[in-house]
């Protein structure tokens, strides 16, 4: 009987001991998520290199654009000789004996740049004169890609700055900027800039000076300095622009190449 009129007591205690171990964890488990930051959202996942897609050669005016380069202000200073001879294509009863050479230091190789030069020079609308590429004297010229500073200080006393190219002596001193980044007067066709501006220095070699534009809308001659502006001129790389070109068939698989790229690129 003693024991069954405690009972009440201790069911009474041990419910107010219960209802504040409940009433204890939820005002702890409010203090808790009221003091917790709350979670930022993960960043999306970034696609892997392997899910890019290849960037889109660029094409300007229907011609594949070379790929961009940053060129330094200033390299070695010295310059390293392109190795190997490349025959006339033109004119072989006139040739005239060159040498290509690239500053040490830019980001064009020897290899890459003869091609090109020698690619320009030989075309037929081209000086009309059979170029020879050699890798040792003697030379009738050289054609030097020049970092801007060496370019600058070579060409002196003519004021180039850091932009333009010269003649100088024996040397046609392209400068490397130009040539990776092309002149505002041709938009953004580099690879028909590269073409003027070989021609043009190359014909200060062969005795042309500077020639001025002949009407508004007409094609700059390619002795006109087309780097600075084109004066109402159009631009025009050529020396002999109404000659047709003719294709090498050596190169075939390379056009056919270059024709499924570019068309790809427009679409």
């Amino acid at each position: 009987m003693g024991s069954h009129r405690r009972t009440p007591s201790r069911t009474r205690h041990h419910a107010g001991t219960a209802l504040a171990v409940v009433l204890t964890s939820a005002v702890t488990l409010a203090l808790i998520t009221r003091a917790a930051p709350v979670p930022k959202p993960l960043p999306a996942p970034k696609p892997s290199a392997a899910g890019k897609r290849p960037a889109r050669p660029l094409v300007v005016n229907g011609r594949l654009q070379p790929a961009p380069r940053t060129v330094p202000v200033r390299a070695s200073g010295r310059y390293l000789l392109a190795p190997g001879t490349d025959a006339p294509r033109h004119h072989r009863h006139l040739t005239t004996r060159y040498l290509v050479e690239v500053e040490k230091g830019l980001p064009f190789t020897t290899g890459e740049f003869a091609r090109d030069v020698h690619r320009i020079l030989t075309d037929p609308r081209g000086w009309p004169t059979g170029f020879l590429r050699v890798d040792r004297e003697p030379a009738d010229l050289r054609v030097s890609l020049t970092s801007p500073a060496h370019a600058r200080d070579r060409c002196r006393p003519l004021d180039v700055g850091l932009r333009l190219s010269c003649w100088e002596g024996s040397r046609a001193v392209i400068n490397a900027a130009r040539w990776a980044r092309g002149a505002a007067s041709y938009g953004g066709d580099l690879a028909t800039y590269r073409e003027y501006l070989i021609n043009h220095e190359v014909g200060h070699a062969l005795g042309h000076g500077h020639r001025t534009c002949p009407a508004p809308g007409r094609p700059a001659p390619v002795m006109v300095q087309q780097s600075i502006s084109l004066y109402g001129c159009v631009p025009n790389p050529w020396p002999r622009r109404h000659v047709i070109p003719r294709i090498d068939p050596s190169h075939s698989a390379l056009a056919g190449t270059l024709r499924t790229l570019v068309a790809g690129a427009e679409r």
